[in-house]
């Protein structure tokens, strides 16, 4: 909103000082710091409003240390997230962009989401209170495991659908000289979008010539020829069949929103755990979206560049910075919990940005946490039913799943084992980065 008021008043009144906010780097730096103030000044007010309305953390007896010492803490944290994240994005970002629209819709999307299955936690709590019962928490007292589901679903298949039919989602190509045309640029499974012109631009002191057209590829990491088009995925069955990719490109979409949200839930178990990540994350993928969206960069590490993505480093900036702004109250010993309205739409937004900026692939690299996270629950959950079928009696892998609560039993801190999987996803990240060189 600002921006267009600030753009206004540029072109009308020339006002001085009204002329940044047309520079991206200096709303990224707003954002950011919108976030951060957001998070920490007003969320200390929204902690107070949960506890004065005593939304409070119910806490199973699982054996693990300091665990007692959470009971009624806070949770719900996550509008603090999804406000640090939206207002910022709201105020200074081009909302005509596709890109914002669609990442906009995810965050309040995921995070209604959230916001029911703990709602209806706390209604079953509050109710077993009032019978004087002791409250045990279930599975089904949040949302049905079923509804999350089909909520993720049709996140990811709104997604897939924009991202592979619209006509603002577009890569460019380079026009080759020949007879044909700017059609001698394209590969197969592409066509040009929708009243794409020639873009001449100077690169290197030489110019060359562009075309949108519109793609479903993605990004191999560590290859050197390292585009991938899904359409490759149909092909071999037959002429005419890639006019079908969109049915196996939704599929993926949504699987991959679904896997990473349930894999940023799953992580949430310790303080500051899945906030640290998250903004690691967010920041790695950031470094992605601002060379993708800048032409003069992309053309430099050799990766596509697509057009109106830069505009998204805003969402990114304010993610990263509610995130961060987060973990002031979140850090060991926490003063407040997001739970699953903040863990769904943060695991939801990182898939969405991966596959927006074409670097679904790497998910598993910079995910690696949320990736073993999910791993470490269907390992058990497997070999304990796969034993006691075999022998009667069920064995573990883990001492417990997901694997942070494993640590916990070994004895180690909770802050020393946040930490290190912070450590491990700063390893990650920049591995995936390296990637852009590596190939």
């Amino acid at each position: 909103m600002l921006y267009y008021l600030f753009s206004w008043l540029n072109k009308e009144f020339h006002i001085p000082g009204a002329g940044l906010f047309q520079f991206l780097t200096f709303r990224i730096a707003m954002a950011v710091i919108l976030s951060l103030v957001i998070a920490t000044v007003y969320g200390r007010r929204i902690i107070a409003f949960l506890k004065k309305k005593q939304i409070g953390e119910s806490v199973r007896d699982l054996g693990l240390e300091g665990q007692t010492q959470k009971k009624g803490t806070p949770t719900m944290g996550g509008i603090i997230i999804l406000l640090s994240i939206l207002i910022p994005t709201l105020l200074f970002a081009n909302l005509d962009k596709v890109y914002i629209r669609l990442m906009v819709l995810c965050t309040v999307w995921l995070g209604v989401i959230g916001f029911l299955d703990d709602l209806f936690k706390i209604r079953a709590r509050k109710k077993a209170q009032e019978k004087g019962e002791a409250y045990k928490k279930k599975d089904s007292d949040g949302l049905a495991g079923v509804s999350k589901i089909i909520g993720q679903i049709g996140l990811g298949i709104i997604i897939g659908l924009t991202l592979y039919f619209s006509n603002a989602v577009t890569v460019e190509r380079e026009v080759i000289s020949s007879p044909q045309g700017p059609l001698a640029a394209l590969q197969k499974g592409e066509r040009l979008a929708k009243d794409s012109d020639i873009v001449v631009r100077k690169l290197n002191g030489v110019e060359k010539q562009f075309v949108k057209v519109k793609t479903p590829i993605t990004t191999i990491p560590f290859v050197k020829n390292h585009e991938f088009n899904y359409s490759r995925l149909i092909s071999w069955i037959g002429p005419g069949a890639e006019k079908y990719t969109w049915i196996i490109y939704i599929l993926i979409v949504t699987f991959i929103i679904t896997a990473v949200s349930n894999g940023a839930n799953l992580t949430d178990g310790l303080d500051g755990l899945a906030g640290g990540v998250s903004a690691i994350i967010g920041a790695g993928i950031g470094v992605f979206v601002y060379i993708s969206g800048n032409y003069i960069f992309a053309d430099y590490f050799d990766v596509m560049y697509i057009p109106n993505l830069g505009e998204l480093s805003i969402f990114v900036g304010a993610f990263v910075g509610a995130c961060i702004g987060f973990l002031w109250y979140n850090a060991f010993p926490a003063q407040v919990f997001m739970g699953d309205t903040g863990s769904l739409a943060l695991g939801g937004i990182i898939a969405s940005l991966a596959i927006i900026v074409r670097k679904e692939l790497l998910i598993p690299i910079f995910c690696g946490v949320f990736l073993i996270e999910n791993l470490s629950v269907v390992i058990q959950v497997t070999y304990f039913k796969y034993t006691k079928k075999k022998f009667g009696e069920g064995r573990r892998v883990f001492l417990m799943s997901p694997l942070h609560h494993h640590y916990q039993k070994k004895g180690f801190h909770e802050n020393k084992i946040a930490i290190r999987f912070w450590i491990i996803t700063i390893i990650c990240v920049v591995l995936s980065i390296a990637t852009l060189k590596i190939r």
